[in-house]
């Protein structure tokens, strides 16, 4: 008796934690891109990739470090598999980032809950994944919020051309993101160290973000570099934050917390960006969510189901 009681408590205790960390990402997550949103119109794309992704590595390779993984937990049997995740992560941030310049923090982030709906459809496509009515109905819904999020520049007679390239970006950035997911999977399948895949995919978009400097890069002013940095330690901290987290909890009983990110995101905008809420975004918003919710609540009924299925 007392010992279930005290499995019990240690059960509450870890599925509480688990979820503060998840929100804790999400939080840091939604600072990362409000650095990113402030800093790019005076700094080119390739260089906030690079800060960005460079200034990550450092937390992470701590982490790595504390966790005993560094340099041992490097080694892998898939160097072909982190490649191709890495490139997939790298054109997703390149085009998240170029979105999150055209657009309101918080359509930006709505449109990235695209990612797990169509993981989805390249689950069922590379994985061999069944493709369910939760499936199916969360990329019809999340699909028909992103159309009702477009459809009003389709409609206007003069296109505002920056914030319709800023939505097809972060639909782009959806697609990628869903595929380097689908191949982290695969990684996590055979073993792979979720260290090793993080790692990998930070090191590439850091070269990848290098390799723009012949095309013009800036020498940025103090408060910019201080947010360029902030962006990198951000988004480095979010990603130890969401590895602990699942470590402490199930998929399932974390992915209702995903969406709080949206709440800090609509917080940016009216705060820092003054921007208000459209009665299309609240309607895409919650169409979005429901099939966000519909592609993820599957795994509810099923308490044994691996997460990397």
């Amino acid at each position: 008796m007392f010992t279930d009681q005290k499995a019990a408590l240690t059960k509450s205790y870890q599925d509480g934690l688990g979820i503060t960390l998840r929100i804790l990402s999400g939080f840091l997550f939604a600072l990362m891109v409000v650095m990113v949103k402030m800093v790019s119109q005076d700094v080119p794309l390739g260089e906030i990739v690079f800060f960005r992704s460079f200034f990550a590595l450092i937390p992470l390779v701590i982490f790595l470090f504390a966790c005993n993984e560094f340099p041992t937990g490097l080694r892998t049997k898939r160097p072909l598999g982190h490649f191709l995740r890495s490139i997939f992560g790298v054109t997703a941030m390149f085009a998240s980032f170029a979105a999150i310049a055209r657009l309101p923090v918080a359509e930006a982030t709505l449109i990235s809950y695209l990612s797990p709906v169509l993981t989805a459809i390249t689950g069922v496509i590379f994985l061999g994944e069944r493709a369910t009515v939760f499936r199916v109905g969360g990329i019809a819904f999340g699909l028909a919020g992103v159309v009702i999020l477009i459809s009003p520049e389709l409609d206007s007679p003069e296109l505002n051309v920056a914030r319709f390239t800023g939505l097809l970006l972060g639909v782009v950035a959806a697609v990628f993101t869903s595929l380097a997911l689908i191949f982290t999977r695969s990684l996590a399948r055979e073993s792979e160290s979720p260290g090793a895949i993080a790692f990998y995919f930070a090191l590439t978009s850091t070269l990848s973000g290098f390799l723009t400097l012949p095309s013009g890069w800036v020498v940025p002013e103090p408060q910019t570099l201080l947010f360029l940095i902030l962006a990198g330690f951000f988004g480095g901290f979010a990603h130890i934050a969401m590895t602990l987290a699942f470590k402490y909890a199930e998929a399932s009983r974390l992915a209702p917390f995903e969406y709080t990110a949206l709440i800090w995101a609509l917080l940016a905008d009216f705060v820092i960006f003054d921007l208000q809420l459209s009665k299309t975004f609240i309607l895409a918003a919650t169409i979005v969510l429901i099939g966000v919710t519909l592609a993820s609540v599957e795994t509810r009924f099923k308490p044994n189901h691996s997460a990397s299925e």
